[in-house]
């Protein structure tokens, strides 16, 4: 945390003579990126305090640049309240298309804390009986990345949206999983080409028949 702050006082004492929307292009990624780091352990407390921090050098940044100017007209200018919430360091950025774009500092406490799902001390990835759990915790770790989001993605677009057992649509309210079909306890991997998307209700019928094929989807129209 003091690491992190040390890098922040740096950028913003770096950026004395920037504009706010500059500055704050420059701080968003950092803070991001810290947050979504740390936001497997128990730092709620620890994001908020980071706030306050943030919050003091960005009002001593202000009252320096304005020096000569009250409290308040300080405040309104820079710190405006937005989604019910005051003092929110706002800035103006020209877009890409030339227009004008109000941009706001992302704060650390808006990271939503993700706790890691600790592993069944019996589970054992080389038994067959234990093949849905992984697959289950692996669709997991694919929501919580850009890269299995995007995997997640290209297996939906190939299989149509369709489930290939049911032949229904999968969608956010019904749910999927991950299903090899090679079982990775019997030397299947994870790439695309042995993984496909099932219903949770599907998938479990499916590992019950001790069936590891899937019928693939029908053509539309037929």
């Amino acid at each position: 945390m003091k690491t992190f702050l040390e890098k922040i006082r740096k950028v913003v004492k770096e950026n004395q003579g920037a504009t706010a929307g500059h500055l704050i292009l420059q701080l968003n990624p950092l803070i991001r990126g810290w947050a979504r780091y740390h936001q497997h352990v128990v730092s709620k407390e620890t994001f908020q305090d980071v706030d306050n921090a943030i919050f003091e050098l960005l009002w001593q940044w202000a009252r320096k640049r304005h020096n000569n100017k009250p409290r308040r007209w300080i405040k309104e200018k820079y710190f405006h309240v937005h989604e019910g919430r005051n003092w929110v360091f706002t800035g103006i950025v020209i877009g890409r298309e030339g227009v004008f774009e109000t941009v706001r500092l992302f704060r650390a406490a808006q990271t939503p804390i993700k706790r890691h799902i600790k592993l069944q001390g019996a589970a054992n990835p080389f038994d067959p009986a234990w093949e849905v759990y992984f697959e289950k915790r692996l669709g997991v770790k694919m929501e919580d990345t850009l890269r299995g989001k995007r995997q997640l993605l290209a297996l939906w677009k190939q299989q149509k949206g369709l489930c290939p057992r049911c032949h229904q649509r999968i969608t956010k309210l019904t749910g999927w999983h991950n299903h090899h079909k090679i079982w990775r306890s019997k030397g299947g991997g994870d790439q695309l080409e042995n993984r496909v998307l099932l219903h949770p209700t599907c998938h479990q019928q499916l590992h019950s028949q001790e069936n590891s094929e899937v019928e693939p989807c029908p053509e539309r129209g037929i």
